[in-house]
């Protein structure tokens, strides 16, 4: 019998080159498959961390100062030769400067948040006060050529400012007293226009005695 060896070469050959293209095939989809999934993706920058917020305090506030009082203030001038007594209520006020003897003025005025006041008076008396810290009045009294400065503390009753004012024996009567810290009294009568020195008061009471009369003097509010 015949043996088929071309035969038998040539299909294996075909075989052979159906295979190989059969691998070529299968290489290359896989290349291009791994090339996909190689592909680098979009890239993206680490985001920049944004600095804390600077936090400003908030401004310290000053202390306010105390609301003026409702009070009265009483003393002396520097020199020691009169006194001063100062009511204040409701941002008003009212202060009587007396030496004892023949010189005295009445005055008021307004007192600022702040606790200044200036205070007028007759014949151009004027007073200029500062509240400070509601325990005393420093300030200064000009009045009839003369300036005078002094400190008023705080007064607690008995001390303050009195004045009576009636029709004695035909004679109009205008009193007013200051009584210190201490008791000590200061006070000028008005008998018709002509001062002199006021009588003594019961600070408890206020009552006085004029020419055999007996009147009232009352604490001055404004």
């Amino acid at each position: 019998m015949k043996r088929p060896g071309p035969l038998f070469t040539l299909l294996a050959g075909l075989l052979l080159g159906l295979f190989m293209l059969s691998l070529n095939a299968t290489t290359g989809t896989k290349s291009a498959s791994t090339y996909q999934e190689e592909s680098p993706g979009v890239t993206v920058s680490p985001s920049t961390t944004a600095p804390p917020a600077t936090t400003t305090p908030p401004p310290s506030l000053s202390p306010s100062k105390p609301p003026v009082p409702n009070a009265d203030y009483a003393g002396r001038t520097d020199d020691d030769s009169s006194a001063v007594a100062v009511s204040l209520r409701d941002g008003r006020a009212i202060a009587y400067f007396c030496d004892g003897h023949d010189k005295e003025s009445w005055l008021k005025g307004d007192v600022k948040d702040d606790g200044t006041m200036k205070l007028t008076g007759k014949n151009g008396a004027v007073l200029n006060g500062t509240l400070k810290d509601n325990k005393l009045i420093r300030g200064t009294v000009d009045i009839a050529g003369g300036h005078y400065p002094f400190t008023a503390d705080k007064a607690i009753k008995p001390s303050g400012l009195y004045r009576a004012t009636a029709t004695v024996r035909g004679a109009k009567i205008d009193g007013g007293w200051i009584v210190l810290p201490g008791g000590r009294q200061v006070g000028i009568l008005d008998r018709d226009g002509e001062p002199e020195a006021a009588p003594r008061i019961d600070p408890d009471s206020g009552a006085v005695t004029v020419d055999g009369q007996q009147l009232t003097a009352r604490p001055v509010t404004p």
